[in-house]
């Protein structure tokens, strides 16, 4: 069975940084890619940041937040800086796991760290 963690939320100040990092854990798995989402109260989930091949990042966090993957502990990061109250939202780890027994790749999700922005 895969299972994803994610840590590192809290509350932080307007300007500050905050870094999430979500571990996948299981047996005999690939990771095909590693994707960062959110979702503020009333809105709906939307990915921020992601990387396989390549990094990608949404419009909203371009500039000021990093991923980065360390494959050898099947861990992304999420360095957050600059943060803004509108970054408020609950922060979900995304992955993208492959085994030699599944003819396709399956999304699997963490449970989800809440990030606050305020003064």
């Amino acid at each position: 069975q895969v299972q994803l963690v994610e840590s590192g939320g809290g509350l932080v100040q307007p300007g500050g940084s905050l870094r999430l990092s979500c571990v996948v854990s299981g047996s005999d798995f690939s990771i095909l890619g590693m994707y960062w989402y959110r979702q503020a109260p009333g809105k709906e989930r939307e990915q921020v940041a992601g990387v396989s091949s390549s990094t990608f990042y949404s419009d909203s966090v371009k500039g000021r937040f990093t991923i980065a993957r360390d494959n050898a502990k099947n861990t992304v990061y999420l360095q957050m800086n600059s943060l803004k109250p509108e970054d408020t939202a609950v922060y979900f780890c995304n992955a993208h796991v492959w085994k030699r027994t599944w003819l396709a790749a399956r999304p699997y999700w963490g449970q989800g760290t809440q990030v606050t922005v305020s003064s």
